[in-house]
């Protein structure tokens, strides 16, 4: 699985190129569970392209624009459309279900 680090001045740029599902994840160094995820994630069997992770403590804007509030915090991109965010335990099943809800609602402008 591809995994990729983006940034205020890339996110938007990248998210509309790339083609297939992308997995966004908002983390910060300083939080538990988004090292947890950070350790997980990349281990799982999942239904996605790509990680593209994003570190929340130094990219304000794009934080601001997806409303994250809780970290970590993970949304869904596929073929540079938004299809929202992703609740889920962060376990293969669990995560795998999650998207395939997400894929099923409308699809929507990346924030």
């Amino acid at each position: 699985m591809v995994e990729l680090e983006l940034t205020d001045f890339d996110t938007d740029q990248r998210l509309l190129e790339m083609s297939g599902v992308s997995l966004v994840i908002f983390t910060s160094v300083g939080c538990t569970s988004c090292r947890f995820a950070r350790e997980q994630l990349p281990r799982l069997d999942l239904a996605i392209e790509r990680l593209c992770w994003i570190d929340a403590g130094g990219n304000g804007g794009v934080v601001e624009r997806y409303q994250v509030f809780h970290l970590p915090a993970l949304f869904l991109v596929r073929d540079g459309e938004f299809f929202g965010p992703v609740q889920s335990c962060l376990t293969s099943a669990g995560l795998n279900e999650a998207v395939r809800q997400a894929l099923s609602r409308y699809a929507e402008e990346l924030p």
